[in-house]
């Protein structure tokens, strides 16, 4: 064989391994980049569940707290009604 054709070889060898490595690397930042992605998309679901139980308690909280005013508003009627009943005597 002539030095030419076994530097060509040498040469082509070199670019093949070259290009296998570039590819494995571009696969290996895909796989962190889809890795990353989904994180972020599971502490997203994590953060609007967290964000929804939040909003029930305050929800409930609110329930409850309209009705101890509506208690409260009735009880604030019954007196006034009575005081009336006493001025009307």
């Amino acid at each position: 064989m002539s030095t030419l054709a076994v530097i060509l070889i040498i040469i082509a060898a070199i670019v093949a391994l070259l290009l296998l490595v570039s590819a494995a690397k571009r696969m290996r930042q895909r796989r962190e980049v889809a890795h990353l992605q989904t994180e972020a998309k599971r502490d997203d679901a994590s953060y609007h569940h967290e964000e929804a139980e939040r909003r029930r308690t305050e929800a409930a909280v609110a329930g409850e707290r309209a009705k101890r005013q509506a208690t409260e508003a009735e009880l604030h009627e019954e007196r006034a009604e009575r005081r009336e009943q006493e001025a009307n005597r």
